[in-house]
């Protein structure tokens, strides 16, 4: 379902008095929520051709991408347990082509095989476990993970096929992301301008957002407690994505599991980073990228993201300190981004 307001900021207008026109619209996919934002659609673009465009575009990415759908294209593929080579779409093969090339550049930390290792650790789909699996359940999941190992994506990207029958690919590190810059393409060819898409709270934004300085974003601070914003970000013309590990963990023996899983070793990460932001030029890129950098950690993600050119953000916890310290490191790019120098 698409809900649609017309609300009216009040800011004042660059260009005249009255405050803009603001159109939104808001519902439900991919299991979670989306909204979409238009500042000033004019007269040309109706409501219901914007309400249309959305919904069109989002019926259809989940009908092929959607790991939620279990007649999605990616779902079809799944249940497919063959060696040989499976005919994809030229959609399917672009996002394939992006996991590829994070996955190569972050050393396998970023790897769509990875959902029977957060299964396993009873954060997927199959419910809790809240204890440790067994070394040996560990090792044979990992049997059927490691993307680059399993999964073999032709160099035209026309086929997909699996070296393990039953591997399986999750697009949930790229969904949203790639859905988001499905919405804001379609939008644009309407010839808006000044726009943001958000999908469970990954989203990309083009123009000056109502306020004409840009659309301000709060990031959000990654205390499992209170939800209070760690810093506002400016976006314009980018994607932007937040991974974080504080909300989805459980505790035992004193040891804290969060449900971000190194595909490389099949266990939780035990780093101190709790939360990675990035800025990219798409959504689905700044997905993949918070993810990965999530998984690496701020001390060896810090470094990538500068050799890469990233503009991301860091927030990581304090050693032997209160729950509620955090320590904020960020890449040139972001700086850069946000008008600021390295700090």
């Amino acid at each position: 379902m698409v809900r649609i307001f017309l609300v009216f900021f009040v800011l004042l207008c660059t260009s005249c008095n009255r405050p803009p026109e603001v159109l939104t619209l808001t519902g439900e996919t991919m299991g979670t929520t989306f909204a979409v934002t238009v500042v000033e659609p004019g007269n040309e673009v109706t409501p219901e051709a914007i309400e249309a465009a959305v919904s069109e575009t989002l019926t259809a990415f989940n009908a092929a991408y959607s790991n939620w759908d279990p007649n999605s294209e990616i779902s079809r593929f799944n249940v497919q347990q063959t060696v040989e080579p499976i005919a994809i779409s030229a959609g399917l093969g672009e996002i394939l082509a992006l996991a590829d090339e994070v996955h190569r550049k972050t050393g396998g930390r970023f790897d769509l095989t990875v959902s029977p290792l957060v299964d396993l650790w009873g954060f997927g789909t199959k419910g809790r476990v809240l204890t440790p699996p067994e070394e040996q359940t560990i090792a044979s999941t990992l049997e059927a993970v490691g993307q680059s190992r399993v999964l073999e994506l032709s160099v035209d990207r026309s086929t997909l096929r699996k070296t393990v029958p039953t591997a399986e690919a999750n697009l949930a590190a790229l969904a949203k992301g790639s859905g988001i810059d499905a919405v804001a393409e379609r939008l644009m060819a309407l010839g808006l301008t000044n726009l943001m898409v958000e999908v469970g709270g990954d989203l990309f934004a083009l123009g000056d957002g109502p306020s004409g300085a840009g659309w301000r974003i709060a990031v959000e601070r990654p205390d499992a407690v209170s939800r209070t914003i760690q810093e506002i970000v400016t976006v314009s013309g980018q994607g932007m994505a937040t991974s974080g590990d504080y909300r989805n963990y459980f505790e035992k023996d004193g040891v804290r599991y969060a449900h971000i899983i190194d595909p490389t070793t099949g266990r939780p990460v035990t780093h101190q980073t709790a939360s990675v932001t990035v800025l990219a030029p798409t959504a689905a890129e700044a997905d993949a990228w918070a993810t990965a950098l999530l998984v690496l950690g701020a001390e060896e993600g810090l470094t990538l993201a500068e050799e890469e050119g990233l503009a991301a953000l860091f927030i990581s916890r304090e050693p032997d300190s209160a729950a509620s310290d955090f320590q904020r490191s960020a890449t040139a790019a972001f700086e850069a981004a946000q008008g600021r120098g390295v700090e």
